[in-house]
Formats: structure tokens, sequence, C-alpha cells
């Protein structure tokens, strides 16, 4: 069976930071793409950072490069995405995910799996 469970999430001040966390299980985690996603109140889900498996590498979105830092450990199942500092647009629902493509296909939203979301408040 496979999860993907994040923690981290909870409410914070504008500049700010916070670490989440996702661990996984039920999948060779050390085989997919890792990657975060975020959904706001009233908008789509977006794409914000990956890790990829094969070769070292991240990706970001222009909204989080240079404040995000993706990071997974393998030998653990676990990706991070330490986030610093946090702006009250980044209020969202983080969501971890794994894609069997490469980090270009996951940032397009090529998901084989979701975790169930982790709340990022942050307040002004």
């Amino acid at each position: 069976q496979v999860q993907l469970v994040e923690s981290g999430g909870g409410l914070v001040q504008a500049g700010d930071s916070l670490r989440l966390a996702c661990t996984a299980s039920g999948f060779i985690f050390s085989s997919y793409t890792m990657g975060w996603f975020r959904q706001a109140p009233g908008k789509g889900r977006e794409f914000v950072a990956a890790a990829a498996w094969r070769v070292p590498g991240t990706y970001y979105s222009p909204s989080a490069k240079g404040r995000f830092t993706i990071s997974r450990v393998n030998a653990e199942n676990t990706v991070y995405l330490q986030m610093s500092g946090l702006k009250p647009e980044d209020t969202a629902v983080y969501y971890c995910a794994a894609g069997g493509g490469g980090i270009s296909s996951l940032a397009r939203g090529s998901v084989d799996y979701w975790g169930k979301g982790t709340l990022v408040t942050v307040s002004s």
C-alpha cells in the first residue's frame, strides 16, 4: 500500500521559516522523482519544487526559487521542503508527490502518488 505522509505544517508569521517532511512507503522511493505542490484557498494546485531520482538535481517554480529548498534522503524514504522568508501568499495546503518520470514531467503534473497534504498558514 502506497503512502505519502506529510508533516511540519502550521501557523507562522511572515518572514519565518518552516520545514515540511514527507515520508513514503509502499514503493521504491529511490526510483521516483519526488516533489511538492500546493493549493491555496480558491485556487488550483500548483507545482512548487522537485528532486530527481536518477541524477542529483532540483527544480523550482519561480515563486519558490531562492526561498525554498527541496532535499531528499533516500535511506529514510523522506523528502523535505525547507521554506524561508515565508509570505502570506505562501498560505496553502502543501502536497507531497511522487512521479515515475523526470523532473519536468512531475512539474507538469504527471504524478503517480499524492499525499493528503499539510496546511501552511502565513500571517502578515
